[in-house]
């Protein structure tokens, strides 16, 4: 039996409201339309799990329970056939769901595998290699957020008994935590959120969450953090991390590198959350993603530019570590100059 630390959360935060496999489906809450409404695609192969993701179906750390999913939905797809092609079958699932998201294909790898590897186990001993990988997944997230739950701990050390804190996009189970343990202690903290493009996920997830979970939350638009720190008193800014690499940098969505330029200027310090990814090293090992222009010539399928006016979009930018203040991982806190010291003696990172 598997301790769900993450049935003391949120609604999106829970297992079964990210993605679950059942019966030879996977179902994942689209995140594009929650809190508005409650709709979750129905993936019968892993590619199509693959493509949820791509398309932002689910996001932040949605699709590290989503690839192990759909790892388990490649192997109720190839229940028919024999052990070699099965196997070649998983293989080649493994590989297709780690590299849905080009960005975090690292991370995602490290789950897929887990789970391939757990499989073929069970398909050598005659067991069933569905149920086998379904539970490494629920095992492998819950074993994610029990480190989580540290580091938020760790991070709300550093918060002021009373203050306000800026977030940027959705740090998924890390909001959760963060405020159950600002609560825990009796700090009377204040959540600004980013609204975030380009599905506003900071107004409708981080918002959400923080609500839910009885935060006095308020959301501002992207272009109003520098006005923000200044006139509401931000004490603290703080985002978790696609990638943190082992220079100290951070990979997030797009807009941190400009909220902590404008954090560094007014004396605000930057803690991001997270362990940083080993294979890593800084600017020259990351894979920027770029989304379709319209995503910046309209809002949420609401046309706001001209026909004919052009749009860009990278997904991520680079944030580098002389603008981090600390990096909070589960293991400490670390300057972002010594925390490739966090692999020494520890080999497994966050995920």
């Amino acid at each position: 039996m598997i301790n769900r630390v993450d049935k003391e959360l949120a609604f999106m935060l829970q297992f079964e409201n990210i993605a679950w496999y059942d019966e030879g489906c996977v179902k994942i809450l689209d995140r594009r339309v929650y809190p508005n409404k409650v709709i979750f695609a129905e993936c019968r192969t892993h590619k199509e799990v693959s493509k949820a993701i791509s398309d932002m179906v689910t996001q932040s750390a949605g699709p590290y329970l989503a690839v192990a999913m759909g790892m388990a939905l490649a192997g109720y797809e190839s229940k028919h056939l024999d052990v070699n092609d099965r196997i070649d079958f998983l293989t080649n699932a493994c590989s297709t769901l780690a590299n849905s998201r080009p960005t975090t294909s690292t991370r995602m790898m490290l789950i897929t595998k887990s789970c391939l590897e757990r499989g073929i186990e069970a398909i050598k001993s005659n067991k069933d290699p569905i149920e086998a990988m379904f539970y490494r997944g629920i095992e492998l997230s819950t074993k994610r957020y029990s480190k989580i739950k540290k580091i938020a701990e760790n991070l709300v050390s550093m918060y002021p008994d009373k203050g306000t804190i800026l977030t940027q996009c959705f740090g998924e189970s890390i909001v959760g935590f963060m405020i159950q343990e600002f609560q825990k202690r009796n700090k009377d903290i204040k959540i600004v959120c980013a609204e975030t493009r380009p599905y506003f996920q900071g107004a409708r997830l981080t918002a959400t969450v923080a609500y839910e979970q009885n935060a006095d939350v308020t959301v501002i638009t992207d272009n109003m953090a520098a006005y923000t720190m200044q006139h509401k008193k931000i004490d603290i800014f703080t985002s978790a991390a696609d990638l943190i690499c082992l220079n100290g940098a951070v990979v997030n969505k797009i807009g941190t590198f400009q909220i902590a330029i404008a954090a560094k200027y007014l004396g605000i310090p930057y803690f991001v959350t997270g362990a940083p990814d080993k294979d890593c090293n800084g600017l020259e090992d990351v894979h920027f993603e770029f989304r379709d222009e319209k995503f910046v010539t309209e809002a949420m399928g609401i046309k706001t530019a001209k026909e004919g006016v052009k749009g860009f979009y990278p997904a991520f930018d680079y944030t580098p570590p002389h603008l981090v203040s600390a990096v909070v991982t589960d293991l400490g806190i670390y300057s972002p100059y010594d925390v490739f010291k966090y692999y020494i003696g520890n080999d497994e990172g966050e995920y």
